[in-house]
């Protein structure tokens, strides 16, 4: 029952922001990209990156604030990989979550792709944001990576091993591909 709790915020959450992606307008550039700025669909789709990333970072932030007591509760990090993977089977896009102190949690959250690798290594280095476009069966997509920090101290109680990682440390990182239309 602790889970239908937990995902029932998170998938409203996402419901809020699928239906705020379709009306996102032309913003954020990346430095990846300099010409992009003449491409609105592009920019479009960069925007919807930003908007979902702070839909699913403040899901998992709220989780843990409201529904996260003890070490035996649904971590807000499996509400938020299961979310993931509810909107990737509904075809809405992908994200990823990666690990980027080289000691993974969970040994699925390693980058596994150059565009993921080159991500890590820039948010490592302190960039808050980082992307590029790949063309896949004649399709562009938009990869995009932000960082994960520890935010709250409850976060310790399902990952200890970031006991010790300064405030603001990227921990991880939400990896995105979602298509440009």
């Amino acid at each position: 029952m602790r889970r239908v709790h937990v995902l029932i915020p998170v998938a409203g959450a996402a419901l809020i922001g699928v239906v705020a992606w379709s009306f996102c307008g032309v913003s954020n550039s990346s430095a990846n990209e300099p010409k992009s700025a003449a491409d609105p669909a592009l920019q479009r789709t960069r925007k919807a990156v930003r908007m979902l990333d702070d839909l699913y970072k403040t899901a998992v932030v709220l989780i843990t604030k409201h529904y996260i007591n003890e070490d035996t509760d649904l971590s807000a990090g499996a509400a938020a990989k299961a979310l993931f993977a509810e909107m990737h089977k509904k075809g809405w896009h992908e994200v990823q979550l990666l690990d980027v102190t080289g000691t993974p949690y969970n040994a699925k959250n390693v980058a596994d792709d150059p565009f993921e690798r080159k991500a890590v290594a820039a948010l490592k280095s302190g960039k808050d944001y980082f992307d590029d476009v790949e063309t896949a069966e004649g399709k562009r997509y938009l990869r995009a990576a932000t960082p994960v920090p520890v935010v709250l101290k409850k976060c310790i109680l399902c990952h200890e091993n970031y006991r010790q990682a300064a405030k603001g440390e990227a921990i991880g990182a939400l990896s995105y591909r979602i298509l440009i239309e």
